[in-house]
């Protein structure tokens, strides 16, 4: 029989949001596929986990998924994690995911840590439907995809980094207009979480105002709710 291939949320943040099940499962699966060993290899040793650890990231998946499905088909039990947050949200997964799917391998995603729903929720903006855009693209098809996004009248769920926040938000004002409603918040989970909420102008002054650090999550919304 095939193994179980499991998709294991991890802290984005404070390391007690991992769940007992998760370490269950980690502990007790034949090896775990990470993104970055070394950071993965502070959580396991943080709860007393002692598996295998093996690469797979956005540089080797393509590769790598063809050996993880045959070891799931010769019964072994298998694990992936990330650096932070759920696997295939915007991190290595998808692909073997697919994979998985493809080859009638079972397929098992723990509930567990995310950076979107926290920031969606402390947002106060509407979400009770809400589109989750991940990473905008970095440069060819930027504006297509802004273009696109701000016909939306749904809350907007973007992933963005510290050195790009300033330009997205500017971008956010052009493309979705002056009385867009937006929540940018950072650092979710840990010692130094900030969530600052209003115009899209008074976060863009916020973001000019100080380096911000850390993963930010953006929530977006110019239905006028």
């Amino acid at each position: 029989m095939s193994g179980i291939l499991y998709f294991v949320p991890t802290p984005v943040g404070n390391l007690e949001d991992m769940t007992f099940r998760a370490i269950k499962v980690l502990k007790e699966v034949d090896y775990i596929l990470c993104e970055d060993t070394r950071t993965s290899g502070v959580l396991l040793k943080h709860y007393e986990i002692s598996k295998p650890l093996k690469s797979y990231h956005l540089h080797n998946e393509h590769t790598a998924t063809e050996k993880v499905i045959a070891d799931l088909q010769g019964g072994q039990n298998i694990a992936i994690i990330t650096d932070a947050g759920t696997p295939g949200i915007s991190d290595p997964g998808y692909l073997l995911a697919k994979a998985g799917s493809d080859n009638h391998i079972e397929m098992i995603c723990l509930p567990g840590a995310t950076a979107l729903i926290p920031a969606l929720v402390v947002s106060g903006l509407p979400n009770n439907e809400f589109l989750f855009a991940g990473f905008l693209p970095p440069k060819k098809g930027r504006q297509t995809k802004l273009k696109q996004l701000a016909e939306e009248k749904k809350t907007i769920v973007l992933y963005e980094s510290p050195h790009k926040i300033n330009t997205t938000l500017e971008q956010i004002k052009e493309f979705f207009g002056e009385d867009t409603r937006a929540s940018l918040s950072r650092e979710i989970s840990k010692k130094f979480e900030e969530t600052k909420r209003g115009t899209i102008d008074e976060l863009i002054e916020f973001s000019k105002s100080k380096t911000l650090k850390g993963e930010i999550v953006l929530i977006v919304n110019n239905s006028g709710k």
